[in-house]
């Protein structure tokens, strides 16, 4: 199977060189859908999830009924990259790329964007023959997963697919995490701190004791705990009349990540409800507001289901060895799983991705098409 190199690593940095960081991935789906129509798509369909999510573009749907009766399977990859993404340019350096400046590279998920197209420039090129696809580029994945929770589940038409998405090559991530997103707000009494302390309850004391009292960290292999910011206080001479605390529960087994909750939402309301006014002077009792609605669902495969025997056997075809893991953090797959479409998250060969250190091999991009191609014509 002779895949186009060259080509490859020119669409690929053309892709990266499209500045497309959350909210703004209108160039980038604007070529896709120019690409896609000179490939022959059935159909190319952008949804209305702007509304939502505040991009300049919706999720796109790239559909190819395909030659043969076979059930329909899909690929997703993520239009938008992380700051700093503005006025990307690559820098090659023999078959290696890296920004070429203080920007990242963008390969996360451009990556898993070039193979795609390279894969079916190959098919078309080739006319081999293969079931219906459907092609989903999403648009904010970097910002919570927005575009992804933002579509309509009812427009994904293939009941099985794959995610585009991980650092590494020859990794097939089997699991990943649910998470709550904690909004914690404890409101105390201002007053002032020199002339009537006494008066006042200091918000930020009481969020000291309820972060001290909470689990935090590495609970155990399957979950963990964070307290990611906290802002509160007007001036030094006011004592605080509110904490805000923003943070994240994630878990691998659903019913672990209830109890975790459960116990940090304890931990808070038990320093709440002990408060004493030890001089019987305060203005007022302290109050808590606690927030930990879903995140993203957990995603969870077994090694005998469709979407991983599939990528299996294409492996097998083409000779790679695949590793098969479970990751610590959330993907679009997530939802599409939550969605009831299994889907498993295949490694494109990115490596320090969320940095200005990003790079990946075009070895690796064309390993990735080649496994493509396989799994598209199996």
């Amino acid at each position: 199977m002779k895949i186009d190199s060259e080509r490859l690593a020119a669409n690929f940095i053309t892709l990266c060189e499209i500045d497309s960081p959350s909210r703004r991935e209108g160039r980038v789906a604007a070529l896709l859908k120019e690409i896609f129509t000179e490939l022959g798509a059935d159909e190319i369909v952008e949804d209305d999830s702007a509304r939502t999510t505040g991009s300049d573009s919706g999720n796109l749907f790239i559909r190819f009924n395909g030659t043969l009766e076979r059930e329909a399977v899909f690929f997703n990859c993520h239009m938008d990259t992380v700051e700093p993404g503005t006025g990307v340019r690559v820098r090659r350096e023999g078959d290696t790329f890296f920004s070429a400046g203080d920007t990242v590279l963008g390969g996360d998920d451009k990556s898993g964007i070039a193979a795609l197209i390279e894969a079916m420039r190959l098919v078309r090129a080739r006319r081999l023959e293969h079931g219906p696809l459907e092609f989903i580029f999403t648009t904010c994945e970097e910002i919570g997963l927005l575009g992804a929770k933002a579509l309509d589940p009812a427009m994904i038409r293939a009941g099985s697919g794959y995610a585009l998405d991980s650092s590494g090559f020859g990794r097939v991530i089997l699991g990943a995490p649910a998470a709550n997103r904690l909004h914690i707000i404890i409101r105390g009494v201002a007053a002032h701190a020199g002339l009537h302390p006494e008066r006042g309850i200091s918000a930020i004391k009481l969020a000291a004791q309820a972060i001290a009292a909470a689990p935090c960290g590495r609970i155990n292999k399957d979950s963990s705990i964070n307290f990611g910011t906290i802002r509160g206080g007007e001036a030094s001479n006011i004592v605080p009349a509110e904490v805000v605390i923003d943070g994240e529960i994630r878990s691998h087994s659903g019913r672990e990540l209830d109890e975790l909750t459960g116990r940090v939402r304890a931990a808070f309301s038990q320093v709440i409800d002990d408060w004493q006014d030890p001089g019987g002077e305060a203005r007022g009792r302290p109050g808590l507001s606690f927030a930990a609605p879903l995140d993203f669902p957990v995603m969870k495969l077994r090694p005998d289901d469709l979407v991983i025997r599939r990528v299996a056997e294409a492996a097998r075809l083409i000779g790679l060895d695949l590793k098969y893991e479970s990751a610590g953090g959330g993907s679009d797959a997530n939802i599409f799983n939550g969605y009831g479409r299994p889907t498993a998250i295949i490694a494109t060969g990115m490596t320090n991705v969320h940095s200005t250190d990003e790079q990946i091999s075009l070895r690796d991009l064309t390993g990735l098409t080649r496994l493509l191609v396989a799994i598209i014509t199996l």
